[in-house]
């Protein structure tokens, strides 16, 4: 027995370890969702670039006497320089990606947050707290479509009908027009005394934070890097790529090492280009490490939707307890007499 359980143990640690490994040789090795497609046409580039110049430093030197080339040691400070600025353009491009996660956890948050003060304090009628249920679903799901640009949505569609789903895309912002549909029912609920003052303040806020959620992803989208900070690191990269063969023609012993190095610096250098790229837009389905905005509005309407199952359930079971007491009152009075 505490053989066997030894031996569960040692497969248990020896799985943790090897289980890192393994997912560290996947990554190597995929090519879905790498950046390298992006990249390996202008890495070809600079190896034939590369070999063209050692074709020319060959040819001058055996025909001419003559030897071109560069002191290596000038590339290791300019590189180092590079390095530093693909570091902080990479750096500028994840604080915009994170934001826009950020901004969606509160989105989410504040969905929930909406739900639970209307299904708590709001109107006991279901079909008013239905109603206005996937009305906060849906405003998820129309955040996700204004930012990628989207039109139409199956999920809107499901949750308001089909006329109030076309009506709705055909608004400027579906986002407002949503939080304007929200605030009306919030309105009508504290007017007619169905909801108190202190739970409608509160909604109010909820609400109020959705859009304002909504602007600073919009901020992301619409104020991209600045054009002359990555036309200037662009122009510095092939610089450096473009004049590297110059040095290393003289410092490597054999020409054909020249461009398979070249490519091999090249590769680094343009893939973090590329990648601060990638990450300025973090909403666009077209670049590699987008937000799943589909997966976390779906996510949004299943949170809020159970919500109000349970709140349904809850009050079905609490009308039914109230009939049986009620019949048993009845009862009781009908026996007494």
């Amino acid at each position: 027995m505490q053989d066997q359980k030894a031996k569960d143990i040692l497969a248990d640690v020896t799985s943790e370890n090897v289980e890192p490994y393994r997912e560290f040789w996947r990554q190597a090795v995929a090519v879905q969702g790498s950046i390298m497609m992006h990249v390996l046409p202008n890495v070809i580039l600079s190896g034939v670039v590369a070999t063209v110049i050692c074709i020319g430093a060959h040819y001058m030197k055996t025909q001419h006497n003559f030897q071109i080339g560069f002191n290596v040691s000038l590339y290791e400070v300019v590189g180092g320089a590079l390095g530093l600025l693909l570091v902080l353009r990479t750096n500028a491009g994840y604080d915009r990606w994170w934001e826009g996660r950020k901004l969606w956890g509160g989105i989410v948050n504040q969905s929930r947050n909406l739900c639970i003060n209307a299904l708590s304090y709001g109107p006991n009628d279901s079909e008013w707290r239905s109603k206005f249920v996937r009305w906060v679903a849906v405003f998820g799901h129309v955040s996700r479509m204004r930012l990628r640009g989207e039109t139409e949505s199956i999920e809107v569609e499901n949750l308001i009908g089909a006329q109030a789903a076309q009506e709705l895309c055909q608004a400027e912002h579906m986002p407002s027009s949503v939080s304007m549909m929200l605030g009306g029912m919030l309105k009508d609920a504290c007017d007619s005394k169905q909801m108190s003052e202190l739970a409608f303040l509160q909604a109010e806020q909820e609400r109020a934070k959705l859009i304002d959620h909504v602007g600073a992803c919009e901020r992301i989208l619409r104020t991209p890097l600045a054009m002359a900070y990555s036309v200037k690191i662009r122009q510095f990269i092939a610089l450096f790529i473009l004049t590297l063969p110059f040095a290393l023609v003289n410092s490597l012993g054999a020409y054909w090492q020249v461009p398979l190095l070249t490519m091999m610096v090249a590769y680094p250098l343009l893939s973090l280009d590329q990648l601060g790229v990638e990450l300025q837009n973090p909403f666009s389905t077209k670049n590699l490490s987008h937000l799943p905005l589909t997966e976390i509005s779906k996510a949004i309407e299943k949170n809020v939707l159970n919500l109000l199952r349970a709140k349904t359930a809850k009050a079905n079971d609490l009308d039914f307890k109230v009939r049986e007491q009620k019949r048993t009152e009845e009862l009781i009075s009908f026996l007494s007499k």
